[in-house]
């Protein structure tokens, strides 16, 4: 029996990789190939049957996940950065989650005559639209950039607030059994604890954090076992409390001032998909397919209310004089998939409330299953076409993401800004991302590879990736990581390895070493940064039958270095492969060294009467 179980985890964990791996491969949210293999292993063909494998750890096991993805999601909601994506996504997460609330909420009490306490729950749960789910629908989508920011970032922050109500409307359902004397004082002692102990909680492992007791390697470890240690313990103290508490705990972390989480967020990103995964094989596996069927046209017609009813009201009403076109709101209208976290919170909900009595309590799992279905499957296949269709999708993507924001990095970024060509620069480098800030170039601080980058880098736009920066280590990992994503003639890299040195040349695979290089065999990091030092400038150059490439190379000579070009509106990229295969008729922007400055500066003053 144990070796029976040790196979059946073994065989999870493998599972979830290969549905994440499918999920990356076909280029759609990895929602779909997890979903597909937990219906196929339980339900299908009764190979997974998750309460005789897991027995009474099954319910802990689900609890303690939820609570870590609760805690990860809560960490992403900065009250100061929602105000910063724009009045449309403010209003989303706020005016936009009560009308889809109270759509819902009507329509499934009315539907399956479900009592209005468990009809709001439902409804709670399903106003999350799922940001691992939209994010690689963009990608496959491309509509306008502002609209892609608009579903990116309410995915993103809609997260964490749904599963704060969600959990709010489960505490309030959780006493409302007790003798009506007794249900406001055990709510109001709920909440105590629960905001109380998370808020304490947040601001003790603040502190904790803000003054470096812990050393780098534990802080991880410390932030996830503390949290554990807090979720039981409130749970312990109060009975259902414990999902409350680390959602506060979280959110204090994420708006607490001095206090830099980033790399905690990254390791919960690593953690929750490896959770996800596996959660989700195991919830599907769970769901049972005659409950699903059985659902009938009130399920399909509560499906109905979703995608075209609470969806388009709430975008309407949210839009109003907001300058979105009726294209773009009817386009927002349609995008709106439902993701795991509503999965994992309902099946958890699902189980207590079932363990009370509470009717029509195991109905919730299958109609939440429905709602996440029918919204990734369908809008995934025709949003693409909807795009097309209202004409929102944009072609070609011509912008460019930088790793690296040197002043080279900036003056080039500033260089294309004024052409109207997008620019995101990352780095690790926080004085350098501020002073590209202070020249308003958008930025992302931090490792570009990690999933919140993933989440945070706006890509809608961008087409190429140039990797310019001086981490030896951090730029195959950035290479081949585009690679995945843009393709390998998207990605390109200064060649920054001395031919001669052997050693060197041994630290790094063959395949980054014949990757594109950048602006020429020769050009290194450590040049260019040379280059800066001593006073070079980036600047455009109209390139016509009046005033050729040679015209150019006759003006500064051989020190002047083509970066880029124009060539009607699309951007051209020079490489070691093709660095004096220059036409006609572009606008070439290169870098000029300072003496080559002063030399054209002496050479124009000489021919001056």
């Amino acid at each position: 029996m144990l070796e029976h179980i040790t196979l059946m985890l073994a065989l999870l964990g493998v599972l979830s990789l290969l549905c994440q791996w499918l999920g990356w491969a076909l280029r759609l949210p990895a929602i779909l190939p997890l979903l597909l293999c937990g219906l196929v292993l339980g339900p299908g063909i009764g190979f997974l049957n998750p309460d005789e494998l897991l027995g009474n750890l099954l319910f802990p096991i689900i609890s303690l996940g939820v609570a870590v993805i609760l805690f990860e999601g809560a960490l992403t909601l900065n009250f100061k950065e929602i105000k910063n994506h724009g009045v449309m996504v403010t209003r989303l997460v706020t005016l936009g989650t009560v009308i889809t609330w109270i759509c819902i909420s009507v329509a499934t009490h009315y539907l399956f005559a479900f009592n209005w306490y468990l009809a709001i729950l439902f409804g709670a749960l399903v106003v999350v639209t799922g940001p691992t789910v939209i994010v690689p629908m963009l990608r496959s989508v491309r509509p306008k950039a502002e609209l892609a920011s608009i579903l990116r970032w309410e995915g993103i922050v809609i997260d964490p607030i749904g599963a704060l109500l969600a959990v709010l409307v489960f505490e309030f359902i959780a006493v409302a059994s007790a003798p009506a004397t007794h249900v406001l004082q055990a709510l109001a002692y709920m909440l105590l604890l629960g905001f109380g102990l998370g808020a304490a909680a947040g601001y003790a492992v603040g502190r904790l954090l803000s003054s470096h007791l812990l050393p780098h390697y534990l802080r991880n470890t410390a932030v996830l076992t503390i949290m554990l240690a807090v979720f039981v313990g409130s749970n312990h103290l109060q009975e259902e409390s414990g999902l409350l508490t680390v959602t506060v705990m979280g959110i204090w972390l994420a708006n607490m001032r001095g206090v830099d989480i980033s790399d905690i967020i990254e390791f919960k990103e690593t953690l929750t998909v490896l959770l996800i995964s596996a959660l989700f094989i195991l919830l599907a596996a769970r769901l049972d397919s005659d409950a699903l069927l059985s659902l009938g046209w009130e399920g399909l017609a509560l499906l109905a209310v979703v995608m075209f009813i609470a969806r388009p009201i709430s975008i309407w009403c949210c839009g109003y004089n907001t300058g979105l076109s009726s294209p773009d709101k009817w386009f927002l209208s349609w995008v709106a998939p439902r993701g795991i976290v509503a999965a994992a919170v309902s099946s958890l909900f699902a189980i207590k409330l079932e363990a009370q009595g509470i009717a029509n309590a195991s109905l919730i799992v299958p109609l939440v299953f429905l709602i996440i279905i029918g919204t990734v499957v369908i809008q995934s296949l025709t949003a693409g076409l909807w795009a097309k269709v209202l004409g929102i999708k944009t072609g070609s993507p011509q912008g460019l993401l930088i790793f690296g924001a040197s002043a080279f990095c900036r003056e080039l970024a500033k260089v294309l800004i004024n052409k109207n060509m997008p620019v995101v620069l990352a780095d690790n480098n926080y004085d350098n991302i501020k002073r590209a800030r202070m020249d308003n170039i958008p930025v992302y601080f931090g490792n570009p590879t990690s999933e919140h980058a993933e989440l945070n880098i706006d890509l809608s736009q961008i087409g190429r990736v140039l990797i310019i920066s001086p981490y030896r280590q951090l730029n195959p990992l950035v290479n081949f990581h585009y690679q995945d994503i843009f393709g390998s003639d998207k990605v390109f890299g200064l060649n920054n390895i001395d031919p001669n040195n052997k050693q060197a040349r041994h630290q790094f695979s063959e395949s980054y070493l014949q990757r594109l290089r950048l602006f020429g065999d020769a050009i290194s990091y450590s040049k260019l940064a040379g280059l800066m030092a001593k006073g070079a400038i980036i600047k455009s150059t109209q390139i016509n039958d009046n005033y050729s490439y040679a015209d150019f190379r006759a003006s500064y000579g051989d020190s002047a270095l083509p970066l880029l070009y124009l060539e009607n509106d699309k951007l051209r990229i020079i490489t070691a492969d093709n660095s004096e295969d220059i036409p006609n008729n572009v606008e070439l922007i290169s870098l000029l060294p300072g003496e080559a400055l002063q030399a054209k500066q002496k050479e124009l003053a000489a021919a001056t009467p």
